[in-house]
């Protein structure tokens, strides 16, 4: 959901995630519904208006348009993606976004260890 924080009303609002990893009552299976699912974890605005986002439970970190909420572009996770994404600008000028995958034994989404850097496309 965004808010306009100037008028206090929502600009848009969906779901996103899947069932893909997980369903209902944490039960695990391979069916990937776009119901929307569950998130633990922030998201990060680049300076373009990409929102990212890997906290859902289905493991993929998404971008997504911060003026009409849709998805642009996604990618699968080795692990849960419970953690705040953080962008950064490199020598080369271009924006990067990393994400440390790690999973949530709460959430019950899988664990590992990676941390995981994806490059911006240049303009």
């Amino acid at each position: 959901m965004a808010i306009d924080l100037a008028t206090r009303k929502i600009v848009w609002e969906r779901p996103v995630g899947t069932t893909h990893d997980m369903g209902l009552f944490k039960m695990h299976y391979d069916l990937p519904l776009p119901t929307g699912i569950f998130n633990i974890g922030g998201s990060t605005v680049t300076a373009g208006g990409m929102i990212f986002v890997g906290a859902y439970a289905d493991d993929y970190i998404r971008a997504i348009d911060e003026r009409n909420g849709k998805i642009v572009w996604q990618a699968r996770l080795p692990a849960g993606g419970q953690a705040t994404p953080a962008v950064y600008q490199g020598r080369d000028g271009r924006e990067y976004v990393v994400i440390a995958a790690g999973g949530h034994g709460g959430l019950g989404t899988r664990n590992g260890d990676a941390v995981i850097a994806y490059a911006l496309p240049r303009d």
